[in-house]
């Protein structure tokens, strides 16, 4: 083999290794953030529209979130018929007081009317018991979904108030599919 010939084929091999070696600190990055900092989630039903839809991908904020209300959030908490992760929105935190009339059709937090323009419709009083009135215990968060005639959330006496260790992260945006790209609205104008 002429110098030139081993040469070469020692390029080819070096360039070969340095683009592994690269291949695997971004795969190890990615699974990194991934794990640790953001989480992608896919949307599962109609309790969340018209904000979310099914099948919507979601991309999530992990670590370093404190949930405040209006934000919209997933839960790992096993509810009723829910195979994975939850979607729904704070209405309110640990402390907070909240009163759901349905003759009115209005959420009141702390003796405030919510202004939610993100629900798809006026409620209706569900046909079960539900939970009309609650005071969210410290470390709790109070959720319900956007699409309140169709979504079992904390109204439900089954889960009502949440821990806050059941809250995976917060959702920043619809990644997929494109028609719904974007930032999601925590609700404020």
């Amino acid at each position: 083999m002429t110098l030139a010939e081993e040469t070469k084929q020692n390029s080819w091999k070096t360039d070969l290794y340095f683009w592994l070696q690269a291949l695997v600190a971004v795969l190890t990055a990615l699974i990194l953030i991934f794990t640790f900092v953001g989480r992608i989630i896919v949307v599962d039903g109609a309790s969340m529209e018209p904000t979310l839809y099914h099948g919507d991908l979601l991309l999530l904020q992990s670590v370093g979130y404190t949930p405040k209300q209006g934000d919209v959030v997933v839960l790992t908490k096993k509810f009723e018929d829910a195979d994975g992760p939850i979607v729904k929105r704070v209405i309110a935190t640990g402390g907070q007081h909240v009163a759901i009339d349905y003759d009115a059709g209005t959420v009141t937090v702390d003796d405030q009317v919510l202004d939610e323009p993100y629900i798809k419709e006026a409620m209706v009083r569900p046909p079960e018991e539900s939970i009309t009135d609650i005071l969210v215990p410290e470390g709790s968060i109070f959720v319900m979904g956007d699409n309140r005639n169709h979504s079992s959330d904390g109204r439900n006496v089954t889960l009502g108030a949440v821990d806050e260790r059941y809250l995976l992260g917060r959702a920043l945006g619809v990644i997929f599919p494109f028609g719904n790209f974007g930032a999601i609205s925590n609700g404020e104008a």
